[in-house]
């Protein structure tokens, strides 16, 4: 079975004691051209118990730990709710074995002293699924989002006149919030309108706007990214969070300019896209367009917040396909990701430990996962430039009898 990041990547080099170990440049796992989007076999869940002998080293996790016990209590918190209950069991995981490796994490946390430590505990007390990812061997492709501050303002003028919108009372979900399509007035239900269709109305959507940006790119920004912080006149931040989508998939404008030429596929980040933008306002509505798939919007302070409804932390929660993946549940990654180093970004080698507690608009297959990158122009530029293969590894905790057999549950 090849793992390609697993025995292709530099590791990085655990020194006895505590001292933190030097990263060392590496260059980056370029897209092999898989497809990443792949679908699973209907039912079929994305994650694979695996042998002890193929355990990834989960000591390279020891070092960076910052702020994932609030991850993790987090999704304590999502898990006490009765709501969560009904996404479990996962496979053979029960919501009671889900919520005990978590709290037993937290221990084992405070109790490991060295990375070694760490990873025997983890071998002798966890069980360790791995992600099929795109090609049943493992492989997942690893991107970027961030929560972007761009400037806004809640009414509009001559600059600021590219709108948001509030969640519409004609759009129709199921009691799993899935999106339904819209609702008629007949009283029937239709495929809710697309992007183009909610940007050129006029008057469609009269009342609905909750902000205003002078920058209609930054505008599609926001309904691709999921949240934003806008900074209004008197310096104040306006914070918007996800309230739903119009039920159209996903169409990456990325891929589109990189097939037509305009873009250069090591080349092609948010960054580029944003200073072509900048430089071709007259192409932003013939690329944007074709990605029919819009967010709407709500006002969140305190925010931003997952799909589990908990605050997301800047490489503490990544975000996958809740059908086919767990929610809330303890995960470890590896891959590389852009870091400063030296004065600049480089891509380095990467191995932390993450929670399951969103979804992604672009995240629909076992090969896909996104990581939460943080706040502003850095987490921008680190979120825009993440784009490598990896492995996601979930662990729960053994000697729990097997929850009954249960198909994939829906989102």
């Amino acid at each position: 079975m090849s793992r390609p990041l697993r025995y292709g990547i530099c590791v990085l080099l655990m020194i006895a004691g505590c001292t933190k170990p030097t990263p060392q440049p590496t260059e980056v796992l370029k897209p092999s051209g898989k497809d990443y989007n792949k679908p699973l076999p209907p039912g079929q869940l994305a994650l694979r118990k695996i042998d002890p002998a193929d355990y990834p080293d989960f000591g390279r996790g020891y070092y960076n730990q910052a702020r994932l016990r609030d991850a993790i209590r987090n999704s304590l918190n999502y898990m006490s709710k009765p709501s969560s209950q009904r996404y479990f069991p996962y496979g053979p995981i029960s919501h009671e074995q889900a919520v005990a490796s978590l709290q037993r994490f937290l221990e084992v946390l405070d109790q490991a002293r060295s990375p070694e430590q760490l990873n025997e505990i983890i071998v002798s007390e966890y069980d360790v699924y791995q992600s099929v990812g795109c090609d049943d061997c493992g492989t997942v492709l690893f991107t970027g989002y961030y929560t972007p501050i761009f400037d806004g303002r809640q009414q509009p003028d001559s600059q600021y006149r590219y709108p948001l919108y509030a969640l519409p009372p004609d759009l129709v979900k199921d009691e799993d919030g899935n999106i339904l399509g819209r609702r008629t007035t007949e009283g029937r239900t239709v495929p809710y309108y697309t992007r183009q269709e909610i940007e050129s109305s006029t008057g469609l959507f009269s009342g609905l706007e909750i902000a205003w940006l002078k920058d209609p790119f930054e505008t599609y920004v926001i309904t691709v990214q999921g949240s934003a912080k806008l900074r209004l006149a008197d310096g104040s931040l306006y914070e918007l969070g996800y309230a739903a989508n119009n039920g159209h998939e996903y169409q990456s404008v990325r891929e589109l300019m990189i097939q037509d030429g305009l873009l250069e596929p090591t080349e092609a980040s948010l960054q580029t896209m944003l200073a072509y933008f900048q430089s071709h306002p007259d192409k932003i509505q013939h690329y944007t367009w074709q990605n029919p798939r819009y967010v709407f919007f709500r006002e969140a302070p305190g925010g931003p917040f997952g799909s589990i409804n908990e605050p997301v932390l800047p490489q503490r929660t990544i975000a996958t396909d809740k059908s086919i993946y767990p929610r809330a549940c303890l995960a470890y990654l590896m891959t590389t990701l852009p870091q400063s180093y030296q004065g600049e970004y480089r891509q380095l080698p990467f191995a932390s430990f993450t929670l399951d507690q969103d979804t992604g608009g672009a995240i629909r297959a076992a090969g896909r996962t996104d990581i939460y990158m943080g706040v502003g122009p850095e987490a921008e530029v680190v979120s825009g430039r993440t784009y490598a293969e990896g492995q996601l590894y979930y662990i729960f905790l053994k000697n729990y009898a097997a929850a009954p057999a249960t198909a994939a549950p829906t989102e």
